[in-house]
């Protein structure tokens, strides 16, 4: 049986982006893609068969699904809002699918002005990195509509390996920020686990060896591995400035939600130590030496 070939369009070509936008023209859809100065190479996109359009407006208007996979909440709205966003090419019955990861209150008010315009809206935050998403293996956490989200299944198979149905709009990027804080948190904790370690000389395989024997076993241990005993930061390239970008956002969800966040707040700190330290060019992995080099300036 034929595949539908379908028109979507996809803003955000960068690291996760590009790996999304590669798959869709590998199974054959029709792809539209924001000309933007931070998108990463498009050429082999190009070559591939997609085509750009200059605005929001007008992938908005070229395509019946349209993408975003943006940096937080802010670039959402944007792009959504501005004179030539989103919504100035909506017209009833286009789907908008938010692969960025976002504030669920602002989530909800985007997806009201959407369904306002006439559209349809699914928030479907991913997880894993950019390896998978170039593998077309990502996991997809979707809120919104059941029935919505199966008219979208074809489209986000081609992507990923795992789709999940969080719940109504918001709940994807609610569980997004819940599965973030806990793989953050536990990067923050062997993080300055292993900044101790340092200082008191204790060498690394030994101590990696013992941690995934015991309770420190699992994922992120072996996201980290690389750096602890190589300094290789290649399993993890998740920036700083985007880990204190998501704290920062479950922090404020959890406020909103009167929920406690006291140690959320605390691995915050620790990756606003690390952005102050390292910038944004920094990778998660990297504050491992920045918290061994602070030493007892992050003492309390």
């Amino acid at each position: 049986m034929t595949k539908k070939k379908l028109k979507v369009g996809l803003i955000g070509v960068g690291m996760m982006g590009h790996g999304i936008a590669s798959n869709i023209v590998k199974y054959g859809h029709q792809l539209i893609i924001l000309d933007h100065p931070g998108n990463q190479p498009v050429e082999d996109l190009i070559a591939a068969g997609a085509t750009t359009a200059p605005t929001p407006a007008a992938v908005a208007q070229a395509a019946d699904f349209i993408v975003l996979c943006l940096t937080g909440s802010p670039q959402v709205e944007a792009v959504v809002n501005e004179p030539d966003g989103l919504l100035a090419g909506m017209a009833p019955g286009k789907i908008v699918i938010d692969c960025s990861t976002a504030l669920p209150s602002s989530t909800n008010k985007v997806s009201k002005s959407i369904e306002a315009a006439g559209g349809h809206y699914l928030d479907a935050p991913m997880t894993r990195t950019p390896k998978e998403a170039a593998q077309g293996r990502l996991n997809l956490i979707v809120g919104g509509d059941a029935e919505l989200l199966e008219r979208c299944r074809p489209l986000l198979r081609s992507f990923s390996e795992s789709i999940v149905h969080a719940g109504p709009v918001g709940a994807g990027h609610q569980m997004k920020l819940i599965h973030n804080f806990v793989s953050l948190g536990f990067s923050a904790v062997l993080a300055e686990a292993c900044a101790c370690a340092q200082r008191a000389n204790i060498d690394t395989e030994t101590m990696v060896d013992i941690l995934a024997t015991g309770g420190g076993g699992g994922i992120v241990l072996d996201r980290l591995k690389p750096y602890i005993t190589g300094k290789d930061d290649s399993g993890m390239r998740f920036s700083l400035a985007n880990a204190l970008k998501d704290m920062s956002y479950y922090n404020t969800m959890a406020t909103e939600l009167g929920a406690s966040h006291i140690t959320a707040e605390a691995i915050r700190a620790s990756f606003e130590l690390g952005v102050q330290a390292k910038s944004s060019l920094g990778t998660v992995p990297t504050l491992i030496d920045i918290l061994a080099q602070a030493g007892d300036q992050t003492a309390t």
